[in-house]
C-alpha cells in the first residue's frame, strides 16, 4: 500500500518577506527532493482547503474569523508579532496546510493509503487555540487529530513532535483531554520556553522530554527510546500524528541541537514500529520547521523515505 505526499500551490504564496526563516524556498526546496526516482511511487494530491468545521474542533469562532479576514494589500505585510507574519496568501495557504492535515486522516483511516505527509506551510505546532505565534495562524497536527475523532470514531489520537521547538499549541489541546496523547523532544532553554518536564497533562497523557543545547544523536534517542515510545506504546493509540519538524539538524540555524540527517529516519522507523502493532501502521505526518534549506530537504527526504518502507 502507497504513501500519500499532500501539498499545494498556495502555501508557497504566504509571503514572510525578505529575511524571514520561514520563506516559500522552505517548500519548495522539501518538494525537490522528493522529485527524485526515489518517490517515484509517492501518490501525489492537492491538499484541499480546511472547512470551518475542523477549524473550530481546535480554534474558537472569534480566532478562525480573525485570521481568515486577515488579507493585507500586497508588499504591506501585517506583523502579528514580531515572528507571524500575514502577507495577501496567508489566508488560503493556512487554510491548505491544516486541509492537508484533514485529507492525510481521510486517506489514512479510509485505508486507502499506508501513510501520509504533508508538505505544508505555514507551520502549526505554535497555534494555541486563541492565539496564532511562532510562525503558526492554525493548529495543523490538533485539527488533524480532532477530525479523525469526529469523522473515523478514533477513540485515542497521539501527536508526536521532534522539532526542536516545544508545539506549545498542541500541548495546550491535549493536555486536557485524555483522549489525546502528546510527545515531544526539544531544545530547552529555547523558543517558546514551554515544555517542562513536569507537564503530564490530565490522564499522563503529556510526555516532554527537554533537551539541552549541544544535545545530539545520543541524547535524542535515549529520550524517544526511554520515555516517549514506550508511554505511547502503552497508551495505544488508533492514529499517530506527527509534526515533522527538523530544525533539530545540527546545521540548522535557530537552535543549538546536534542531530544528523540519520536521527529523522531513526525516529520514523521508531514511530513505525509503534504503529504497526498498535493502529495497523496508520501515521499522519505533517512538517513543522527546518530553516537550514539543504538540511531540510535531505532530513524531510529521510523521513519520507521511511515512511515508504514497508
Amino acid at each position: 500500500m502507497t504513501v500519500l505526499l499532500l501539498t499545494h500551490r498556495a502555501c508557497l504564496g504566504h509571503d514572510t518577506g525578505p529575511f524571514h526563516p520561514e520563506c516559500p524556498d522552505r517548500l519548495r526546496q522539501v518538494m525537490a527532493a522528493l522529485e527524485t526516482e526515489t518517490f517515484s511511487n509517492l501518490l501525489r494530491e492537492e491538499a484541499p482547503r480546511a472547512t470551518e468545521e475542523a477549524l473550530l474542533r481546535v480554534h474558537p469562532p472569534m480566532h478562525v474569523r480573525a485570521m481568515l479576514a486577515l488579507a493585507p494589500p500586497p508588499d504591506d505585510p501585517i506583523f502579528i508579532d514580531p515572528d507571524t507574519v500575514v502577507s495577501t496568501g496567508t489566508a488560503e495557504a493556512a487554510l491548505r496546510a491544516a486541509g492537508a492535515g484533514v485529507a492525510a486522516v481521510d486517506a489514512v483511516m479510509s485505508g486507502s493509503v499506508r501513510a501520509a505527509f504533508a508538505a505544508v506551510r505555514p507551520p502549526g505546532h505554535h497555534a494555541e487555540p486563541d492565539r496564532a505565534m511562532g510562525f503558526c495562524l492554525f493548529s495543523n497536527a490538533a485539527i488533524a487529530a480532532r477530525h479523525a475523532q469526529a469523522r473515523w470514531g478514533a477513540a485515542k489520537v497521539a501527536v508526536l513532535d521532534f522539532d526542536v521547538h516545544h508545539g506549545n499549541g498542541t500541548q495546550a489541546v491535549a493536555a486536557s483531554d485524555p483522549t489525546l496523547f502528546y510527545g515531544s523532544t526539544h531544545q530547552h532553554p529555547c523558543y517558546p520556553g514551554t515544555g517542562m518536564a513536569s507537564e503530564h497533562g490530565v490522564a499522563a497523557n503529556v510526555v516532554n522530554v527537554p533537551l539541552a543545547p549541544g544535545a545530539g544523536s545520543q541524547e535524542f534517542r535515549a529520550a524517544w527510546a526511554g520515555s516517549i515510545l514506550p508511554a505511547l506504546d502503552a497508551w495505544r493509540p488508533d492514529l499517530i500524528v506527527v509534526s515533522a519538524g527538523f530544525d533539530a539538524h545540527r546545521a540548522d540555524p535557530l537552535a543549538q541541537l546536534r542531530l544528523e540527517t540519520g536521527d529523522f529516519a531513526w525516529i520514523t522507523d521508531a514511530i513505525l514500529d509503534v504503529a504497526r502493532h498498535r493502529c495497523d501502521d496508520r501515521v499522519v505526518s505533517m512538517l513543522e520547521g527546518g530553516y537550514d534549506l539543504q538540511a531540510l530537504a535531505a532530513s524531510a527526504a529521510a523521513h519520507v523515505r521511511s515512511l515508504m518502507r514497508t
